[in-house]
């Protein structure tokens, strides 16, 4: 599984790599995840609004954090 967080390096982004990292710990998986933080990679998912949470290439969240629990049903 590949998990990508997309945000240019705000605190909002911040926290939302924190949370992703909890969630996935917590769930046991193995999962990498990446920082995508250039505007123009960030714009090839149609994400306008950052943070963004991207799952196996495909956009979970966009323009909010969510909570670790949250963000495990997504995975």
């Amino acid at each position: 599984m590949v998990i990508k967080v997309l945000g240019t390096g705000c605190a909002n982004c911040k926290k939302l790599e924190a949370n992703t990292r909890q969630a996935v710990e917590e769930l046991g998986l193995d999962a990498v995840i990446e920082k995508v933080t250039d505007i123009k990679d960030i714009m090839k998912y149609g994400v306008m609004k950052t943070p963004a949470l991207v799952v196996d290439e495909k956009v979970k969240i966009m323009g909010r954090v969510p909570s670790a629990e949250e963000i495990k049903k997504y995975l």
